[in-house]
């Protein structure tokens, strides 16, 4: 969601008069809160993915996203949006289906570097393709692609790493780890830097964003760690506004390779320790070797984190050089006008169009 919050940013600050905005996003899915957090209009949807499941799933699943389809008419004929942005995901589907239909204007925003199948099957049915980077035009058809970079919030190009460290009463003169697995965590990660955290925390502080699914067992591996080494330690179940300062102190993060990983990373300069999800269809290496292969990041093995992780972070502390160096090169990858480039985009294809306003899906 975060990169569309950042679009929806870009074009308030255009100054236009009128703009309705309307966030449509799944049931139960995390966007609700987080629009809300925002200010803006939030509807869900039905979705679900058909791909790789049991064929009973699929049937389910199937079932749900006809009443998608369903609910995504309603919506968009009430609502009657002027375009509307999707960037990716299963909701998608039915949401860019019922514009289409109605001869509104859908723009596709792909922050991966490679498409899922959601994305192959809209692109036909889009007005334009916004892609991060060069290398992904080729998936799309010539004259309807345009290279944004990913877009990021302004608050990551804004954020002071002295007065982030302060915002969590940070040791000044120690370095920072920052280590978090997205909203609801990553338990092979959360698992892997509890087993480390005596040896580490001689070492440097950590600031570790759990997620929700891992706080209370993590917050009693917090309580048994020596007074000494626990003062070094910041626990966070989930962090909204705060990630952003929480990024920002570190000297080195340790996370999954989702696709803000190659926006909100070089936004900040910030070298990182990826480990992608192995489950995640290969998107999340891709991402991983696109920082890797251009001197920004490191990449462990989901499978490899309890006998790396210590030594690796070790290693990249101890070589203040190389971790300069790292960050240098992911800052030199930052795109800062990317979401003022893709509002641009939705505001042209708008013109182009009968309606209220404009119609968010993730």
């Amino acid at each position: 969601m975060y990169p569309a919050l950042a679009i929806v940013e870009a074009l308030t600050a255009t100054g236009l008069q009128d703009v309705s905005l309307l966030y449509v996003g799944s049931e139960g899915g995390v966007e609700e809160e987080l629009a809300r957090r925002q200010g803006i209009a939030f509807r869900a949807i039905a979705a679900g993915q058909v791909r790789g499941l049991m064929p009973w799933t699929m049937a389910r699943n199937l079932m749900r996203i006809a009443r998608g389809l369903f609910q995504a008419r309603r919506i968009v004929g009430e609502f009657a949006p002027r375009v509307v942005l999707v960037t990716g995901g299963y909701v998608c589907v039915p949401v860019a289906l019922a514009a289409w239909a109605r001869r509104i204007p859908v723009l596709i925003y792909l922050p991966d570097l490679e498409p899922g199948l959601a994305i192959r099957v809209l692109s036909r049915f889009a007005a334009r393709v916004a892609v991060s980077f060069p290398e992904v035009a080729r998936y799309f058809g010539a004259g309807r692609t345009v290279v944004t970079g990913y877009p990021v919030r302004a608050a990551f190009f804004a954020a002071d790493k002295a007065a982030a460290r302060a915002t969590f009463a940070l040791e000044a003169g120690m370095p920072v780890v920052t280590v978090f697995g997205g909203s609801r965590g990553a338990r092979s990660i959360n698992r892997a830097l509890c087993s480390i955290l005596d040896e580490l925390l001689v070492r440097c502080q950590v600031i570790h964003v759990s997620g929700t699914l891992d706080a209370d067992w993590v917050a009693e591996r917090a309580k048994a760690l020596p007074p000494d080494l626990r003062s070094r330690y910041r626990h966070y179940a989930y962090l909204h506004r705060e990630m952003v300062d929480a990024l920002a102190a570190a000297d080195l993060v340790v996370a999954r390779a989702g696709a803000s990983t190659l926006g909100e990373f070089p936004a900040l300069g910030l070298p990182s320790i990826l480990v992608p999800y192995p489950y995640a269809g290969q998107h999340q290496d891709v991402n991983a070797d696109y920082l890797v292969q251009r001197g920004a990041a490191v990449k462990i093995a989901d499978a490899e984190l309890s006998a790396k992780l210590l030594p690796t972070i070790q290693a990249l502390l101890d070589d203040r050089e190389r971790l300069a160096e790292m960050s240098a090169r992911a800052r030199s990858l930052a795109r800062p006008e990317a979401a003022r480039r893709i509002a641009e985009e939705l505001i042209g294809l708008a013109g182009e169009s009968r309606g209220a306003g404009l119609h968010v899906a993730e």
